[in-house]
């Protein structure tokens, strides 16, 4: 059997949704005559009725309500297929929706994602700020930034680098209370950390058990809020060592304590075909490898 043509598919969905053969040759832009040739077309490479013919029209028949959805489907397809090529050839514009963790998302991706904008001003960018993971599956997100390796299938996935965090304080607090010369001088300091157990925090209670028997001054499950306390003086705690370096007023101590966390890119293998997501991907690797480093 040859495979029917998409013309003869649509020939047909149209009568179903026009309801007559006049008004689906108005909608589609052809002579009448031509769209009974198409929809016989059909029906002789399915084997099959389509419509009953009468005085007052056409009726489908049960195989033309079978086939309605799938027909539908087709059409949604084909729109989809023709809005992205055209899409490519007006230039890059459209959304991409990125999530990323509360640091990664507040402190490293606003100037990669600027210089994004800068050079596509059609594009439009969603950030979600989450600590935990969103699922690309799902489409809860188009790109994610990731500290774990992707463990679902069906993700394009480019590891960047590693981003390295160590133990900080601010210089204030480090003048009023003291530097700590090992892991055991952290139970007459004040530590900043979560307030429900994360796999992060068993990988810092790994590294340093000291940290598991001293009690967090500062509870919070929000990193940025962490962040803010850490800044702003209140105790030591955990931070990107790339970040840090930014800030002169933030002493690393305990340099022996280093928690690495492997970074990737990743996002559904479907949306590579978006150009928009392709540019915003490469984009966002480009600028976290370069933070990585």
């Amino acid at each position: 059997m040859t495979e029917p043509s998409w013309d003869h598919y649509r020939a047909a969905l149209a009568v179903l949704e026009e309801g007559s053969l006049s008004g689906a040759a108005r909608a589609l832009g052809l002579t009448q005559p031509t769209l009974g040739r198409q929809i016989a077309a059909l029906e002789q490479a399915l084997g099959v009725a389509l419509f009953t013919r009468s005085p007052t029209g056409l009726s489908p028949t049960e195989a033309a309500l079978t086939l309605a959805p799938y027909a539908a489907s087709l059409k949604a397809t084909a729109g989809a297929l023709r809005r992205a090529v055209t899409g490519e050839a007006e230039g890059l514009s459209g959304r991409v929706r990125i999530t990323a963790s509360e640091v990664v998302g507040a402190e490293v991706l606003p100037p990669i994602l600027a210089a994004l904008h800068a050079r596509h001003p059609g594009l439009a960018l969603d950030v979600v700020l989450s600590d935990r993971m969103q699922d690309l599956l799902r489409r809860d997100a188009d790109i994610a930034i990731r500290m774990a390796p992707p463990t679902q299938g069906a993700l394009v996935a480019r590891r960047v680098g590693t981003v390295d965090l160590g133990l900080y304080g601010h210089r204030r607090y480090l003048d009023r209370r003291g530097v700590p010369e090992n892991p055991a001088d952290l139970a007459r300091h004040s530590v900043i950390g979560f307030d429900a157990e994360t796999p992060f925090l068993r990988a810092m209670m790994r590294a340093a058990p000291a940290l598991g028997e001293t009690p967090f001054a500062w509870r919070s499950d929000s990193t940025l809020a962490q962040l803010a306390a850490l800044r702003a003086g209140f105790g030591l705690g955990a931070c990107h060592t790339a970040l840090a370096a930014r800030d002169p007023d933030l002493v690393r101590v305990l340099p022996e304590l280093v928690w690495a966390l492997p970074t990737f890119v990743a996002m559904h293998e479907d949306l590579r075909a978006l150009r928009r997501c392709r540019v915003a991907f490469d984009a966002l690797a480009e600028g976290m490898a370069a933070y990585c480093a």
